[in-house]
């Protein structure tokens, strides 16, 4: 197979996976965020630019085979900074060629009362989900007008090493030093979390098959269980006792929500922990043949990703 090119826009976990991914490959990389930074490996080159220029992502998309978005603007300025940013990429991937694939997630279609698929409507009505149905509508116009190619990978909330994740930082360290661990929302509703590194590898597979293009995919994951099972099990994994579990009084949520911008987004989406937030991704698994991090690998990565840290600070 000869070497492709790609052009990834953001280098959080996501856009650092994909780009991790793609080196190895053996393929072009070159990844774009504001500061310029991003993996420091060969094949791959950093650039900054701003990702709402569309003129500056369009030259340097040039060339590109695909055109990664994995872009992570600030919770609390979605609805400011996604649609400039979310134009920009669409002028990119028109005037360079490229195909569009866009990181997202489950917003957009509100709350349920049973299992989401990727035929579920797009319900949402929060000023997030708005933002990401928008988004979705937009390039999938662009794309059914034969002006770019587009597709999308959808995963739920994102769990492994560097990810901000109900159980990440606020339930890990606590866990491993015995104390109590406070979740947000019920503790025994199930719930899907989605693995970075699939959510990854998902991309890139979509990015490469024309079957994908013109659809939103579910990235396959396997990891769906309680939080208060979630925490059972790395507790297991970890050698340690189960924590007792506690769940943050909304009261205090409040109060912080005053002085904290992050917190202050939280009731738009308390309904995914409060309630059952399940996700289907039998349909990138039956089609494409992608295949989920087994649950227990997932866990088993996040602990090491904090005892890794925890060992760096040492």
């Amino acid at each position: 197979m000869s070497q492709r090119t790609h052009l990834v826009v953001g280098a959080g976990p996501i856009g650092s996976a994909v780009a991790r991914r793609l080196a190895a490959a053996g393929d072009r990389v070159r990844v774009v965020t504001r500061s310029g930074s991003g993996p420091d490996l060969p094949g791959v080159e950093r650039v900054a630019a701003d990702a709402s220029d569309a003129m500056r992502l369009g030259e340097l998309a040039a060339g590109s085979d695909v055109l990664y978005n994995c872009v992570n603007p600030q919770y609390h300025r979605w609805a400011t900074d996604w649609p400039p940013i979310a134009a920009a990429l669409l002028r990119a991937a028109e005037t360079s060629g490229a195909v569009l694939v866009t990181t997202s997630n489950l917003y957009g279609y509100g709350e349920l009362d049973g299992p989401m698929t990727e035929q579920t409507p797009l319900n949402g009505t929060g000023a997030k989900a708005r933002v990401r149905i928008r988004m979705w509508e937009d390039a999938l116009a662009a794309h059914r007008a034969g002006r770019i190619r587009a597709t999308e990978a959808r995963g739920a909330d994102y769990v492994g090493p560097g990810a901000e994740s109900h159980l990440g930082e606020r339930t890990v360290p606590k866990l491993l030093a015995g104390k109590t661990v406070q979740v947000l929302g019920s503790p025994d509703t199930r719930h899907t979390w989605t693995y970075t590194e699939d959510m990854a590898a998902t991309l890139v597979a979509i990015g490469a098959d024309e079957r994908a293009w013109g659809r939103a995919w579910h990235v396959p994951s396997a990891l769906e269980c309680t939080q208060r099972e979630a925490i059972a099990r790395l507790a297991a994994l970890a050698g340690v006792p189960m924590p007792k579990v506690t769940t943050v009084p909304g009261v205090l949520l409040r109060a912080l929500g005053l002085v904290n911008p992050l917190i202050r987004e939280l009731p738009e989406v308390a309904y995914q922990l409060e309630r059952p937030f399940v996700m289907d991704s039998s349909a990138a698994q039956r089609e494409l043949g992608l295949v989920p991090t087994p649950a227990d690998d997932v866990l088993h990565a996040i602990l090491d990703g904090f005892r890794a840290r925890e060992r760096r600070a040492a």
